[in-house]
């Protein structure tokens, strides 16, 4: 299932005040608008009022031809209010998708994009946009796709009409091609409608449209018209039937609407087409039998696969196993820092083997370092073997499937020097499929070793879903149909040709070849197509050039040259692939030529940007907006970056990849050690007032002090309990001063100064500084190539008689310091060895004692918890730790006193 094309419709207003002139940027990380004219100034909340602004009509109207999809969203607004509104439009795209078009009609104006070299947009727009920083309109959203979002001002009784238009070629996996259209409008639409038609030469053999929040009211309303070649599809709810109930104001429209379709495949050569001087083949022939195939899994056991990881991981490949063929061969490779085979040689897929297998499966037990390096030369070193011994077929598919979540860093840990030692011990004999489990794993390694090996990289989120992930991958490459499969054509006749060797060919899914002809006026050409499968496959066809009005006779089907566009995208996204993994000269003439084809066919790729210039108002001048095309990379940091608390919060013990310090509570100080599988916790007991500094980092010129606060009034039981409520954060070097308390935010740079308050959720983007807050919950704090640290707001009841509202303070990214960081939290950022013995009861039955080998000292520890709101900032999560009695004594460098300070931002 791909070719996905998705809408996220968001509206909202803002009341605009008049401010100097600038430039709007909208961050990957981040949505909401904001000035960048050199001041910091404080955001204004955007209103809740969205009725002030109508949205009186939402279109969506996609129109495929030959599975290249063409898709236009086009909304409409009116200002209902008697003063200017800031209008928000925002769209979720398939991440695989080319946005072409972008416009905006106010007042009978047209503002339309216009699409130029990355870097010279960039260079244009620098003084505009005082980051120096691309006004990015799109970032990453979800797994597949990218939120486009714009926001412009509106005159009182005004219109504005949205147009964005982008384009894809839908790929078909496990069997059919999908079209899904989220669709949340927030608010009732006059005119509401989802449009879609499609028109295949080679016939419709099925068509299933629904919406997951489609009622059995609301189910006669999806109309399906379907004929032999095309079909048409729309759901076009009235005012009152979107309604949730008759009379009130809430709307149904809020989930996915789903077409899926498969074409007839009646001819073994495929189908080919030629139209306006460009053809297109698809390739996918019916009733083909599987072919055996030889797979060695190379599964990563190191210490960050713990826990849910390495239990998914388990469940994963129980199923996987079950659904081998007898037929098949297999290995199994397990690997940290020491590698590991299940036997020294692949298997036959009998019963008693995938038994056995599946014990040894259950006992992989999670440990060390990551040799990514060893464990693949190992199993390549199997396979070469089997191979050369003739073990088994020659007709059979030979791969290797890698699982890991992490870097190298143990054997060789250098990227480009595993590549190519995996690449000269593969030889082209076999095909690498790369999986990355979670955000910490180096994806562009993994998708860059697959491709220069014939094979492709996925990336498996962290989620509840990770087992369904993996086993819906393999799947995919279960069962392989043909091999080394070459698409031949007239030399003489075709040029500029898309990649015509594959690999391999997997069911349920599609080779798709496109040319340019030296002949317009051609009539036909031989079309050959040779390949190994479970017998030699070779077959010959002519094909014919036909006109387009005999081709295509529903014109209302048709979007312009379509299959000159095809060839364009399946190349350029053929000649990004280049540019990754081709030597020093092919990368440059790949980057050359796909730069040149997305500007003369407007495509917005990882090479261009579209420019939209939004329009002056009374309030402020024409500004520059750039819309770029994200690479795998950028969509893996935003996720990273962007959401500190996730949507969904486990009940379970949570396992972290990284490193997790941080203060909160009464007060509680936290050093979570996942490569440990443990967590090390004490307390710093002091009078209410006192400054502590918690991270001191000279060479980075990073400083965060700390100034404690007391309860109201003293406990009946008489105990003194004390917390943070206040925050000093410095970055010298970037010239940035940030005081947070539990009222407000107030930031510095350059003698400027802004306020942010924690009744607002808002954002300040600077050329050194990202803050986002989060209404009554967090703060995140980005400081440019450095690290970021997280403030989460404890609000207590304004009428308790003893407690008031108190601070946390979390550390991300704390690898990015320098190893002579320091403070109360600092010293623990680059880790602490540690051993734990002799553990015996404590005082109380739960809590056992224990004794701590740690920085030369025995300690009697106790085992406890402490609450971590990282992951949920309303109710925690109880973390297990051992705690460390007197003021972390024994465990922290000096005594605690060593760490007060005489003021906020002093560093004595």
């Amino acid at each position: 299932m791909s070719g996905v094309w998705t809408v996220l419709l968001l509206w909202g207003v803002v009341f605009v005040p008049a401010l100097s002139h600038g430039a709007l940027v909208i961050s990957r990380e981040d949505s909401t608008p904001q000035r960048s004219d050199g001041a910091t100034r404080l955001l204004k909340k955007r209103s809740t009022d969205n009725m002030e602004v109508e949205v009186y009509s939402v279109k969506v109207a996609c129109k495929v031809a030959s599975r290249f999809a063409h898709t236009v969203i086009t909304s409409s607004a009116l200002n209902k209010a008697n003063s200017s509104q800031e209008v928000f439009f925002e769209v979720d795209l398939p991440k695989t998708a080319f946005i072409t078009n972008f416009s905006m009609e106010i007042e009978g104006q047209t503002y339309t994009g216009e699409v130029k070299e990355k870097e010279k947009a960039k260079k244009q727009y620098q003084q505009a946009v005082s980051t120096g920083q691309t006004a990015g309109l799109v970032k990453a959203s979800g797994r597949k796709m990218e939120k486009f979002s714009v926001s412009v001002n509106i005159a009182a009784n005004s219109n504005v009409t949205f147009i964005l238009t982008y384009e894809e070629l839908l790929q078909r996996k496990l069997g059919q091609y999908e079209i899904m259209t989220q669709v949340k409008p927030k608010q009732l639409v006059q005119h509401f409608e989802i449009v879609a038609d499609i028109y295949e030469p080679q016939g419709i053999a099925f068509l299933d449209a629904y919406g997951t929040f489609i009622s059995n009211e609301l189910l006669p309303l999806v109309e399906k018209t379907v004929t032999d070649k095309k079909a048409h599809i729309s759901f076009c709810p009235t005012l009152d039937q979107q309604r949730k109930c008759p009379g009130c104001d809430g709307t149904l429209i809020d989930g996915d609407f789903v077409i899926k379709y498969d074409v007839n495949r009646a001819e073994t050569l495929g189908d080919i087409q030629i139209v306006n001087g460009y053809f297109v083949h698809f390739f996918a022939p019916p009733d083909l039998p599987r072919v055996p195939k030889n797979v060695v899994f190379v599964i990563d056991r190191s210490g960050s696969m713990s826990g849910n990881k390495m239990h998914q991981t388990r469940e994963a490949m129980l199923t996987i196993l079950n659904d081998l063929h007898e037929d098949d061969y297999f290995g199994i490779v397990t690997f940290d820092n020491h590698i590991s085979t299940w036997k020294g040689s692949l298997t036959k897929a009998t019963t008693g083997n995938v038994s056995e297998a599946k014990g040894f499966v259950k006992r992989i037990r999670h440990s060390g370092y990551t040799d990514i390096n060893g464990a693949l030369m190992k199993a390549v070193d199997i396979m070469m073997k089997d191979k050369q011994a003739k073990k088994f077929t020659e007709r059979s598919v030979s791969m290797i499937i890698l699982l890991t979540d992490g870097m190298p860093n143990s054997g060789v840990s250098s990227t480009p020097q595993i590549q190519e030692n995996v690449r000269d011990a593969m030889g082209g004999n076999m095909s690498l499929f790369c999986l990355g489990f979670g955000n910490d794993v180096d994806y562009s390694f993994l998708d860059v070793m697959s491709r220069q090996n014939q094979g492709l990289a996925r990336r498996i989120y962290e989620g509840s879903d990770a087992t369904v992930q993996l086993q819906g991958f393999y799947e995919e490459v279960a069962s392989p149909l043909l091999s080394e499969v070459d698409l031949h054509y007239p030399d003489n006749l075709v040029n500029s040709l898309t990649t015509s060797h594959y690999k391999q060919l997997f069911n349920g899914s599609e080779i798709v070849v496109a040319g340019r002809l030296n002949d317009n006026s051609l009539d036909n050409f031989l079309v050959e197509v040779f390949a190994k499968g479970f017998e030699d496959f070779i077959v010959k066809g002519q094909a014919s050039a036909q006109e387009w009005d005999i081709l295509y006779p529903e014109q209302e089907y048709i979007f312009g040259d379509f299959t000159e566009r095809l060839w364009a995208y399946l190349t350029i996204q053929q000649l990004l692939s280049k540019k990754e993994t081709g030597t020093a000269e092919e990368k440059g003439n790949a980057t050359a030529q796909a730069l040149e084809m997305s500007l003369q066919y407007g495509f917005v790729t990882p090479l261009t940007s579209m420019v939209v210039t939004k329009p002056k108002t009374e309030e402020e001048q024409e500004e520059p907006l750039i819309a770029d095309k994200l690479t795998e990379d950028e969509r893996q940091k935003a996720q990273r970056l962007g959401h500190f608390v996730p949507q969904t919060v486990s009940n379970t013990y949570r396992v972290q990849s990284r490193p997790t310090y941080f203060v909160d509570g009464d007060p509680h100080f936290m050093i979570e050690l996942p490569e440990q599988e443990d967590a090390l916790c004490f307390n710093i007991d002091d009078r209410p007032g006192t400054i502590f500094n918690l991270v001191s980092d000279q060479l980075a010129g990073v400083l965060v002090n700390g100034q404690t606060i007391g309860d109201k009034k003293v406990a009946p039981d008489g105990k003194v309990n004390t917390y943070f409520g206040r925050f000093g954060i410095v970055h010298q070097g970037l010239g940035v001063r940030l005081e947070v308390t539990t009222h407000d935010i107030t930031v510095s740079q350059n003698g400027k100064q802004a306020k942010l308050f924690w009744s607002d959720t808002a954002s300040l983007k600077g050329a050194n500084l990202d803050l986002q807050v989060t209404k009554d919950r967090s703060l995140t704090v980005t400081l440019r190539d450095s690290v970021r640290f997280v403030v989460i707001l404890h609000k207590v009841w304004k009428q308790h008689p003893y407690h008031q509202d108190y601070l946390g303070f979390y550390t991300l990214d704390s690898h990015l310091l320098s190893p002579s960081v320091h403070g109360l939290l600092g010293q623990f950022y680059h880790g602490v060895q540690f051993e734990v013995r002799d553990m015996r009861p404590g005082e109380e039955p739960e809590k056992p004692d224990a004794t701590m080998l740690v920085k030369g000292q025995e300690l009697t520890v106790t085992r406890g918890w402490q609450r971590d709101f990282s992951w949920d900032v309303k109710n925690g999560e109880n973390i297990p730790c051992w705690f460390i009695h007197s003021n972390g004594n024994g465990l922290i460098d000096g005594n605690h006193t060593d760490y007060i300070m005489s003021g906020l931002f002093k560093t004595v």
